[in-house]
């Protein structure tokens, strides 16, 4: 059975195109930048939660932070190699600051095998990046969010 997650997708147009993305927290990724940032999402049973819900409680408990009051535009669902199916909201952030979280925490044994429970911030931090930049530091099953989105926002232009 697939295993889904919904995420947010926050963009602006000014002073050029940017996302808003998250740098994954933890000590897998603490030193790692391309292929360590992901839109903010989080698994769902698709069964028992809709899609949007469940994107605007995930950026809630990642970012510690309300998402903002937009409409939002499904983007499409992107598949991971792994089978993972992410379901991508698209929204217009120009008003949204990227400041003052609270980033949400999982537990997970640290260092391996020690028997010893730690505590991380499931992100330990968020930024607006161009969508070339984000193309970069987005892990790949993510990557062709960014290509929606800049073709939907091409499409706007016309």
């Amino acid at each position: 059975m697939a295993v889904w997650s919904a995420g947010l997708l926050l963009y602006r147009l000014t002073p050029v195109p940017q996302v808003f993305v998250a740098h994954m927290g933890g000590p897998f990724w603490a030193k790692k930048d391309a292929g360590a940032w992901s839109i903010p999402k989080g698994e769902f049973d698709p069964d028992g939660e809709g899609a949007l819900d469940a994107a605007r409680r995930e950026f809630r408990e990642e970012l510690g932070v309300e998402p903002p009051e937009v409409a939002w535009a499904e983007l499409g669902t992107f598949a991971y190699s792994s089978g993972k199916k992410v379901v991508v909201f698209a929204g217009d952030g120009a008003g949204f600051s990227a400041s003052a979280f609270a980033f949400g925490t999982f537990e997970m044994e640290w260092p391996p095998r020690s028997g010893r429970a730690q505590s991380f911030p499931e992100v330990d931090r968020a930024e607006w990046m161009d969508l070339d930049a984000a193309r970069d530091a987005l892990v790949k099953g993510q990557r062709p969010a960014i290509d929606a989105l800049e073709k939907a926002l091409a499409g706007l232009s016309r």
